[in-house]
């Protein structure tokens, strides 16, 4: 397998994702980042973008995860998010980080992650 790797970080987008009846009212934002495994070789040496992930149309299919249907858990969201870029038969692997900074804690903090790891099986 290729070490070589896509990332895509900082996405932001507004979702309704939480436990609390206001997160799913009022939304927040949430960023992603998504770092994809795949063997980019293919697509280099034809300079040819259809041998590869097109990370514009990943960031639109992203966001609309992350706008769409409400779930309770950002660890729901970010299985969710794993889904869509294993949906390429080119990834073999995926990490994806959901932050969630304005999650309902009433206490000072800079940031809540959720980051999980899938594999093609």
């Amino acid at each position: 397998m290729s070490a070589d790797r896509i990332a895509l970080k900082g996405l932001r987008a507004r979702g309704r994702h939480g436990v609390l009846a206001a997160e799913r009212e009022l939304g927040q934002e949430f960023v992603v980042d998504a770092t994809l495994f795949l063997d980019t070789s293919p697509a280099a040496a034809g300079d040819d973008l259809t041998k590869t992930v097109h990370y514009g149309e990943l960031a639109q299919a992203l966001a609309a995860v992350v706008e769409g249907e409400p779930v309770e858990l950002i660890e729901t969201l970010a299985q969710r998010l794993a889904d869509v870029c294993l949906a390429s038969d080119l990834v073999h692997k995926v990490e994806v980080s959901v932050h969630k900074p304005a999650a309902p804690i009433p206490l000072p903090f800079d940031d809540v992650v959720v980051t999980i790891e899938r594999s093609r099986v």
